[in-house]
């Protein structure tokens, strides 16, 4: 079994391993590996290939409308009603085919978006034999077994691996076995087999420390590979939930359809399986069959358009409709509203002067922490640091204990000028270094005093302890850390992020509320918000940040001193709430806070893991970017929901009318193959609605799909849409008379075919997202075809074919008449009721008129 070819082949001491692998400690030449990777292939996992043109329209036929559709045609197949059942398997192969299109360009779009942020390995390669190794960064697709490659903290493991070294080595590995815990991974293999303590495995991410490991297997042969799909699938998302909401409900809908009128009539007129046609066309008629199709253009199209113009890049489709949901934005603050590049601003000694000795300490420890840990590049505080500090080579160390965020502190040790002694050197957060201090009570609180003095000026803090130990051969571990002597403190102050302030504000302003999510001190934090121009509407610390009730969200808020655990349980508590959540976020302590949200963001230069992580990845790290990626979402959500406005309250109201007509008069009120091609009309028209923009009133409140909602909406026009219908050949019946009266069945027939797509044109243009019938665009454009298909399909050859026939002038007149006062009601209906209840409404339902 492929799951088991790594464990096997892995067995023994890592030097055998590499003999196995015809493998060395350098690794191989570029040879061996352009070699092993056309006998290999691509390290790609199977999910990240492309889908067959079969399976894309398999999965098309997967959707609850088209599966519906294909029972209905059945049943017409079964009566013998061949016309319906051709129509209808027509609608299927239509909207199967061009949703398979629309996502074969999304998945071709997209992958070639996905390039951009390819992940990439460092590994040992050599040009030719007898030429020395030189580390490398390669596409992780072309690692091959028996790479020699280089992990450290934030890296993903890019394949199965046997580790040959390994320094304070920890990986998130619950993708294969559930441990929500770092595990610790070391060199050595154990007597016990089933701890694979020696073995890293593909999709597990580096939570602390360094390795050297050789590649033992690829592709579809690694253990995820083979594991069951289920193991990585992913929360259904808030766009899935909205949607898969309404369709059931008009599933259910369409389901009941057919026995009611059937009943009816029979019960009224005698009529039974006769109008068993009818009764389908009419249930194929709430059908909006071109969701699908609709979703994917407008999903696809946006996040092409803003890959291309902003750098954002949409890995997940659906994540851009939630990111126009979201309501809740939360943020790290270092490099989003400040910029990733703090400034030493003061080194104080024990006594709370200016003393150099504490920066010249945390400099030793920035230096060679980043040396011996094998760290992939020094954070920004270790960056300003040996930036203000004189070099620090000049010591010799030892050992290194690396930064992780659980502990927060990273420990250099020296080589002391005393024969047989270490130094310590211990940096990181002050609490932490103080508890490991040896200190007296009262100075421990005169220390803790002064470094909240100064946090409180809103500067950021590191404390810096060293200590003495009898050298040893052995690693040092974090339990080393104790029995410290304090040194001093070293001040950073941030400056701000250009466009943060502007940022801010556009996004509060248009209903998006804001959560801090940081590490530092509250009294840091807070400095930052204020210098932004906004007062923090609360402030909590700790644990505190996930804790009690939730309030009310709006505004800003800031969540100090929190550990990655604290901003994950924010953003569960969150939407919990039911809020619709985004977390921008870039380093490997984000990223259960990014599998948690609804949107995960990171951007491109963050961490591995975190851009893994993340459904969108940012060119740069700034707050400008997610407001486009918000934007962008909220047109493509907001054009969604005009689709589904428009075709679900005409179609309903057709319905309705459908119903009672087909109850008041001895005909059916239209043909079954009438009532289809009106369908397909009207849907073809509405394609329009993936090409459309909507206008500045879309911007203003987060484009939520809420069901109720829409159902509310939906039964008010939809009765208004009855209304217009019935209204229109009561007027009819008591205007026209003789040869041309409307109870000729082939007059009723045609004059009801014209007025319905005329009214669904009207639909079209006043019920658009935030514009009313502000310009004309795609769908002002659509609606006039609609509608000249309604006055000319009639007296044409096909509509005689279909039944119809042409209508006399005076219908034309009456229609202009009816369709007028129509537009009247449909406009004040539209502004009182998208106006009264905004708390309510999705911002598709809020018009320029509000």
């Amino acid at each position: 079994m492929a799951s088991e070819a790594p464990a096997a082949g892995a067995d023994g001491t890592a030097l055998q391993v590499l003999r196995r692998l015809e493998s060395g400690p350098r690794g191989l030449t570029d040879a061996e590996a352009a070699a092993r990777l056309a006998a290999t292939g691509d390290n790609t996992p199977p999910a990240a290939r492309p889908v067959s043109w079969p399976r894309l329209l398999l999965r098309g036929t997967r959707d609850p409308f088209t599966a519906v559709l294909l029972v209905l045609g059945l049943v017409s197949a079964l009566v013998a009603s061949w016309g319906t059942a051709a129509v209808i398997l027509a609608l299927v192969a239509v909207g199967v085919a061009l949703r398979a299109s629309g996502e074969h360009r999304a998945d071709r779009s997209l992958a070639g978006l996905r390039e951009l942020v390819a992940g990439t390995a460092t590994v040992l390669r050599r040009p030719a034999d007898a030429e020395p190794p030189r580390p490398r960064e390669l596409p992780v697709a072309d690692l091959v077994p028996g790479d020699v490659i280089r992990l450290g903290p934030g890296d993903l493991v890019p394949a199965d691996v046997r580790l040959l070294r390994a320094r304070g080595l920890t990986v998130h590995q619950a993708a294969l076995t559930g441990e929500s815990a770092p595990v610790a991974k070391s060199a050595t293999q154990t007597p016990d087999p089933a701890a694979e303590s020696h073995l890293c495995f593909q999709g597990a991410d580096i939570a602390s420390g360094s390795a050297t490991a050789v590649v033992l297997a690829t592709g579809a042969r690694t253990r995820i590979a083979a594991a069951p799909d289920g193991t990585g699938r992913r929360e259904a998302s808030a766009f899935d939930r909205s949607v898969h909401g309404i369709s059931w409900v008009l599933i259910r809908f369409m389901l009941l359809t057919p026995p009611l009128v059937l009943m009816a009539n029979a019960a009224l007129r005698g009529r039974g399986l006769e109008t068993l046609p009818f009764a389908v066309a009419v249930a194929v008629g709430l059908t909006p069959e071109m969701l699908p199709v609709i979703v994917t253009t407008c999903l696809a199209r946006g996040a092409v358009l803003l890959a291309r113009t902003h750098g954002v890049i949409v890995k997940r489709l659906p994540a851009l409709h939630d990111l126009g949901a979201i309501d809740v934005l939360c943020v790290d603050k270092t490099g989003t509203l400040t910029q990733d590049r703090p400034v030493v601003d003061r080194s104080l000694g024990p006594d709370g002067h200016d003393d150099p000795t504490a920066l010249h300490w945390a400099a030793v420890n920035a230096w060679w922490t980043l040396q011996l840990a094998e760290l992939p590049q020094p954070d920004s505080l270790d960056e300003a640091l040996l930036e203000a500090a004189a070099p620090a080579e000049a010591y010799d160390a030892v050992d290194a204990v690396p930064y992780d965020p659980v502990r927060r502190l990273a420990t250099a040790v020296l080589r002391d000028p005393r024969p047989g002694t270490h130094t310590l050197v211990v940096k990181g957060a002050v609490e932490d270094v103080l508890d490991r201090c040896s200190l007296a009570e009262g100075e421990r609180d005169r220390l803790a005093a002064l470094a909240r003095r100064e946090a409180d000026s809103g500067l950021r803090l590191l404390a810096v302890a060293t200590a003495r130990r009898p050298a040893r051969t052995r690693p040092y571990t974090p339990a080393d850390e104790r029995g410290l002597t304090f040194r001093g403190l070293v001040t950073f102050r941030d400056t701000l992020a250009p466009e943060a302030a502007e940022t801010l504000r556009g996004l509060l302003g248009q209903g998006v509320a804001v959560r801090v999510l940081t590490g530092d001190h509250p009294g840091t934090a807070t400095r930052v918000c204020r210098e932004l121009g906004w007062e923090p509407e609360r402030v909590t610390v700790g644990a505190d940040a996930a804790s009690g009730p939730e309030p009310a969200v709006r505004g800003l808020t800031v969540h100090a001193r929190c550990t990655p655990a604290d901003k994950a349980r924010v953003v569960e508590e969150l939407r919990a709430a039911g809020h619709t959540v985004g977390f921008l976020g870039d380093g490997v302590n984000d990223a259960p806070a990014l599998r948690a949200a609804d949107v995960g963001i990171a951007p491109r230069s963050a961490c591995a893991v975190a851009r893994e992580c993340a459904d969108v990845v940012l060119g740069e790290k700034d707050l400008a970017a997610v407001g486009h990626a918000v934007t962008a979402g909220r047109h493509s959500g907001g054009n969604i929901a005009s689709y589904l406005r428009v075709t679900l309250s005409s179609n309903l109201g057709n319905v309705l009318a459908m119903l009672t007509a087909g109850l008041l008069l001895p005909f059916l009120p239209m043909l079954p193959a009438q009532v289809l091609v009106q369908n397909l009309c009207f849907d073809a028209a509405q394609l329009a609605f993936a090409y459309d923009r909507p206008g500045a009133a879309a911007l203003r409140r987060p484009a939520e799909l809420r069901p109720r909602s829409f159902l509310r909406f939906l039964t008010g026009f939809g009765a208004l849409n009855a209304v217009a219908d019935l209204a229109t050949f009561g007027v009819l019946a008591l205007a026209l008379h003789g040869p041309d009266a409307v109870d000729d069945e082939a007059v009723f027939h045609s004059a009801w075919f014209t007025e319905n797509l005329l009214t669904q044109a009207l639909v079209m243009v006043l019920l658009r997202t935030g514009r009313g019938a502000a310009g004309t665009g795609p769908v002002g454009r659509a609606a006039a075809v609609l509608g000249a298909v309604g006055l000319l399909l009639p007296p044409s050859p096909l509509g005689a074919r279909l039944g119809m026939t042409p209508l006399p002038l005076p219908y034309y007149l009456l229609v202009t008449v009816v369709l007028g006062l129509y537009a009247l009601a449909l406009r004040r209906g539209a502004r009182g009721a998208l106006c009264t209840d905004p708390s309510g409404c999705t911002v598709a339902q809020h018009s320029n008129h509000c």
